[in-house]
């Protein structure tokens, strides 16, 4: 190198000039503002507290964390087994095992630190009623958003019927509208058989965001024929439940987009190059749960992925980038 070149040259490390700016990954979900699109996801991470032993896991690098599912009163849940391993994926029968609403928000919620993320709370219920009695506490709360679980398939009352009817779930919705004044993102089963149309019910009713799909019903038999699970059946999550997850994404975001719905997409999701697939399947913001048992830091990894795509690709925001 002459030394006019060397004299021309950038610093070593420095960033050159002609640099693209770096991607964003900030977006706003139901009218939050989020710091990336991961939002992990109910049952996985606890009260929220769950990884914050892990040495370099950081709340910092997900957008919003989904506290467990909470019902009125304290649950015990399913006998167990209450998890099996298979193929590609992970059966849960926990059976919204939890200390009741009261208990969450005078006693866990004061422990969450709410400058490093967003939280979102999970209700559940077994009644109408109860869907209404845990929403309006949490309304009276710090608490940011609030998910409706009314799609859970590992309990035999409450959440698997209301989510695979599409005017149970309607009148869900609406009640707990009625309710808080706080966001509702409402849970969609997979397990119905039109998905789409449930999704505009809910938005009729007056949902603000949607998650899409929760766990896919599910059964393990041991050798003798008996099955593994306590509850007999449970939620399918993990990898092999994504194609069927991309679909439902896609099917729901065709209702969603006109009415400007986001949509939380999940379901398999465990890289940058899957959460990619789901934001051009229509979703907002993509959730990550089954993949932290096995990865607890994958969260760092899969933003810096999504970063580098963007930045490949001439785009400078996830929203050039959705649907």
């Amino acid at each position: 190198m002459n030394a006019a070149l060397e004299s021309a040259a950038p610093p070593a490390g420095a960033t050159p000039a002609w640099a693209p700016p770096p991607a964003s990954l900030a977006l706003t979900l139901c009218g939050l503002h989020l710091a990336s699109p991961i939002v992990l996801l109910s049952g996985c991470v606890g009260f929220g507290e769950e990884y914050t032993r892990v040495v370099g896991f950081s709340n910092r690098d997900v957008g919003a964390i989904c506290l467990k599912g909470t019902t009125g009163q304290a649950r015990l849940g399913n006998p167990p087994h209450r998890v099996y391993e298979t193929p590609m994926g992970m059966l849960n029968a926990i059976g919204l095992q939890n200390p009741g609403v009261d208990h969450v928000v005078r006693h866990i919620l004061p422990t969450l630190d709410f400058t490093e993320t967003r939280f979102i709370a999970n209700a559940c219920g077994s009644t109408v009623e109860e869907y209404v009695e845990v929403v309006a506490r949490f309304d009276d709360s710090p608490i940011d958003a609030i998910e409706i679980n009314i799609s859970c398939p590992n309990v035999k009352e409450g959440g698997v019927q209301f989510g695979n009817s599409p005017e149970m779930s309607a009148r869900v919705v609406a009640a707990c509208r009625k309710a808080t004044r706080k966001p509702l993102i409402t849970k969609l089963s997979p397990n119905q058989t039109d998905i789409a149309e449930n999704a505009r019910r809910v938005i009729e009713a007056g949902t603000d965001g949607l998650a899409v799909i929760n766990t896919v019903m599910g059964m393990a038999l041991n050798a003798q024929g008996k099955p593994v699970l306590g509850n007999k059946q449970g939620g399918l999550s993990g990898p092999a439940i994504k194609p069927i997850a991309l679909l439902k994404v896609a099917q729901v975001s065709a209702v969603a987009k006109p009415h400007h719905i986001p949509i939380i997409g999940q379901g398999g999701i465990t890289s940058a190059q899957d959460a990619i697939e789901f934001l051009h399947a229509g979703a907002t913001a993509i959730g990550v749960g089954t993949a932290l048992f096995y990865d607890p830091l994958v969260c760092p990894k899969i933003n810096r992925g999504i970063a580098d795509y963007l930045t490949a690709n001439g785009l400078a925001s996830l929203a050039q980038l959705a649907g």
